[in-house]
């Protein structure tokens, strides 16, 4: 499917990213392609300026800004595919990478964990591991006369 019949990234059914607010890089991909990949510029980059943008809602910047920060350079969030010989496929998993980040950063977070008691059957298999681990520890000492 050609770029053209996309109104832009769907990232979930709130949120659509325009092709307007996406930036595409390709260069020569390192991968498969024989003496092609020395012409073909197969590689894409794909990067898309989260600060900016216009569609995010303030939590959902916020959200994208916290949890996706060590790939975020100036706010500018950019993926990469070059697995295939041909761009028009790299395209396609750069679009579904991007998409599948950006879905994961702003998903709200799961309900919170409530502390509980290890059970008493638990505590009993930890400390039967614990002794069968010094006994086989035990067995590799020199014996004592």
């Amino acid at each position: 499917m050609p770029d053209v019949a996309r109104p832009g990234l769907r990232v979930s059914a709130s949120l659509v990213v325009p092709d307007a607010e996406l930036s595409w890089r390709f260069s020569r991909s390192s991968g498969p392609g024989g003496q092609g990949v020395n012409t073909a510029d197969s590689r894409v980059g794909l990067s898309w300026d989260v600060m900016r943008s216009a569609v995010l809602s303030a939590s959902q910047r916020e959200r994208i800004l916290d949890r996706l920060d060590k790939r975020l350079v100036e706010g500018v969030l950019t993926v990469s595919a070059s697995e295939n010989r041909a761009q028009l496929r790299n395209r396609e998993h750069a679009r579904t990478r991007l998409a599948a980040l950006v879905a994961d950063a702003i998903a709200p977070p799961g309900p919170r964990r409530r502390a509980t008691r290890p059970t008493r059957g638990s505590v009993e298999r930890r400390l039967g591991a614990k002794k069968r681990r010094t006994d086989v520890k035990q067995l590799r000492k020199p014996p004592r006369d």
